[in-house]
């Protein structure tokens, strides 16, 4: 018998009712397969147990944090796996440690490098359907770690990879993956078929479907993920290698943000590797540093350099770039009210004249560009928040995407 994995996210196990819906889904996939259900937390479970943290401390332990945030999953995996043995189903409910699920690197930011798959393959044979939390690890020194937010996407994708899975179904509250947010523009149209390339690329932009490195692991390991919603019998958006995405539309989608912030330093005095000099005490705090343009004074002397970074993680930039003695600056200018605006696609790499496309589109609605980045298969903006919208409508409807 095949094996598949099934991953549902906090919103379709986010009530009892909804976990008895999820039960039964289960039971569908149990008749043609061996299931592994990963669970995230209810929804909101996870955002009342940081807030208590912050109420404790505004610099509570990391180590701590993740042994509080991932008792969400616990709860969510019991009563999950309860409703199945009320059904008259083999269950129960696993923990990262009880595998073991094996991470490295640090607390709120582990990767899952091993799974141990002797057990749940015993309890699968012996007719068993494991519900396992997702989103946790445990590392060398027995200490529970986290995989980031959306983690349990990424223990879905390993735990298909360590048992050898045939399928991978990622349970979530939409119908799939969109040409752009659909709750934002009501014309965005559901995408059969998208290459790993480019769903890594929406969802590093700002689409919430699924976390960047959950795609990046999927790639790696050319798992094909299936995206659908737990509230529909609607098939979803299945994600797999290049070759078997190809389609005749030069722009797959669009994807913009409500999460950046642009900081600027100006003055800064120039020579070899000023800009390692400033980024390495972000990265080494776990800051990811996106779009940089740099622009040198007419002496040489002097540049001005400008990022953009989570607008979350705002404060500590600050923090680390006044505190970093080895870099010489006049003024330093933040601002959080900027929104990155893509386009992505694979069809670009063999299409002339898309980034005039774009830039035309958006001189159109008077949407001023503050920065440019590109890549093979998108290119990114950074404008006005206020004009987001504006421009994923215009962007939208410039390349045909209500086709």
């Amino acid at each position: 018998m095949k094996t598949i994995v099934l991953k549902f996210g906090g919103t379709s196990v986010g009530s009892i009712k909804r976990i008895k819906k999820v039960a039964k889904i289960i039971k569908s996939y149990s008749k043609k397969y061996r299931v592994i259900v990963l669970s995230s937390a209810m929804s909101g479970t996870t955002n009342k147990l940081i807030s208590m943290s912050k109420k404790i401390s505004n610099s509570f332990s990391d180590q701590e944090y993740d042994a509080l945030v991932s008792a969400g999953e616990q709860i969510s995996c019991s009563l999950l796996a309860g409703q199945l043995i009320e059904n008259g189903i083999k269950a129960r409910s696993w923990m990262a440690w009880q595998i073991p699920i094996l991470t490295d690197g640090k607390h709120k930011h582990s990767r899952i490098k091993f799974i141990n798959n002797r057990i749940i393959n015993k309890y699968l044979r012996a007719g068993g359907i494991p519900i396992i939390a997702g989103f946790q690890g445990v590392n060398k020194n027995s200490q529970i770690t986290t995989i980031g937010r959306g983690g349990t996407d990424a223990s879905a994708i390993m735990f298909a990879k360590f048992l050898n899975a045939d399928r991978c179904v990622i349970y979530t509250d939409v119908e799939g993956v969109f040409t752009t947010d659909p709750n934002k523009l009501k014309k965005a149209k559901k995408i059969k078929k998208i290459s790993y390339e480019e769903m890594l690329e929406m969802a590093s932009l700002g689409s919430k479907v699924m976390q960047p490195h959950s795609i990046q692991d999927a790639r790696l390991n050319r798992i094909d993920i299936e995206v659908k919603s737990s509230f529909s019998n609607k098939t979803g958006t299945l994600i797999t290698k290049r070759k078997n995405a190809i389609n005749n539309r030069i722009i797959t989608g669009i994807s913009s943000t409500d999460n950046d912030a642009k900081v600027t330093l100006l003055g800064v005095k120039d020579r070899p590797g000023i800009a390692a000099t400033i980024f390495k005490p972000l990265s080494e705090n776990s800051i990811n540093v996106d779009m940089v343009v740099q622009n040198i004074s007419s002496n040489g002397k002097e540049t001005d350099l400008t990022f953009t970074i989570k607008s979350s993680d705002l404060p500590k930039t600050k923090k680390i770039i006044t505190k970093n003695k080895n870099i010489t600056l006049k003024k330093m200018v933040f601002d959080k009210n900027v929104s990155k605006v893509s386009i992505i696609g694979v069809g670009m790499v063999t299409t002339p004249g898309v980034t005039f496309r774009m830039f035309q589109a958006l001189a159109k609605q008077n949407i001023n560009i503050q920065v440019i980045s590109t890549s093979e298969i998108k290119i990114s903006v950074l404008i006005n928040r206020k004009n987001a919208m504006k421009a994923v409508k215009s962007l939208h409807a410039e390349f045909n995407l209500t086709k």
